[in-house]
């Protein structure tokens, strides 16, 4: 999986899994580009991994707004020469049943979630085709995209309408050189399940309805990233890899775990 020189852009990439992704790119050898809206934390984040010998750097972005993403492609390319590889990863999460979405958390979800993909996406695809050589456009779907969880409000609706975005990237743009994927992750140890994983039944859930009875790591899900960009998928397109420890696979909890296992 050669990706050393390669040039890869991810949104919100400051925390998570984002930063994951920022690490093992930084790792391989490839200019990366952190584009966040929080400005603190992609700049310290984009300091440390620079620090530890990486080429990367970082600019704010919204990716709700289309100069913005376009403004980051720019940037990657005068920053580094090219843009060949771009992670939509930017995104906010929702909670509560269908009834308990507000027309207001609705639409917040729906801007970075879909909207914020739209423009990443486009933004990206401009600056391959500008740049002639092609590229990879890498979505971040999840399972509950396919598994609805009631719990999370809108969340799972968009990643829904992501998922569906993806395959029309990678219809338009296959002529062009430029792949389309997605990763559908399911649990993931981040910051932001931390509340639920701290939580003993919560966490018992989790573990219940995966095979693999844990949830990923950041960096689980960053090796699949790491494969999707490299030519080593150069024949994988319009498709969803689901990372998510065999939970798609289960229809009920996994059984009470043998004796002695």
């Amino acid at each position: 999986m050669e990706l050393r020189e390669k040039v890869i852009v991810i949104t919100g990439a400051a925390r998570g899994i984002g930063r994951a992704y920022a690490e093992r790119f930084a790792r391989e050898g490839c200019a990366v580009v952190i584009g966040d809206v929080t400005e603190e934390a992609g700049r310290a984040t984009a300091a440390e991994l620079a620090a530890a010998g990486g080429r990367v750097a970082f600019t704010r972005c919204d990716v709700t707004r289309a100069e913005d993403c376009a403004a980051l492609m720019a940037f990657a390319a005068e920053t580094f020469g090219a843009v060949d590889v771009v992670i939509a990863n930017a995104g906010v999460i929702d909670e509560g049943d269908f009834l308990a979405i507000t027309a207001e958390g609705f639409d917040r979800v729906m801007d970075v979630n879909v909207r914020g993909v739209f423009h990443t996406g486009q933004a990206a695809a401009r600056a391959m085709i500008a740049g002639g050589r092609g590229g990879v456009i890498i979505c971040i779907t999840s399972t509950v995209a396919v598994v609805s969880d009631w719990t999370e409000g809108s969340y799972p609706i968009s990643k829904g309408a992501v998922a569906a975005m993806m395959k029309l990237m990678a219809i338009s743009l296959a002529d062009h050189g430029i792949r389309a994927c997605a990763i559908g992750p399911g649990a993931v140890n981040t910051q932001m399940m931390a509340s639920e994983l701290e939580n003993p039944e919560k966490r018992r859930i989790v573990e219940a309805r995966t095979p693999l009875r844990r949830p990923a790591e950041p960096e689980e899900i960053a090796d699949v990233a790491a494969f999707l960009a490299s030519d080593a998928a150069r024949y994988v397109t319009g498709q969803t890899i689901y990372v998510d420890g065999g939970r798609l696979a289960l229809n009920y909890e996994m059984p009470p775990r043998a004796e002695g296992a």
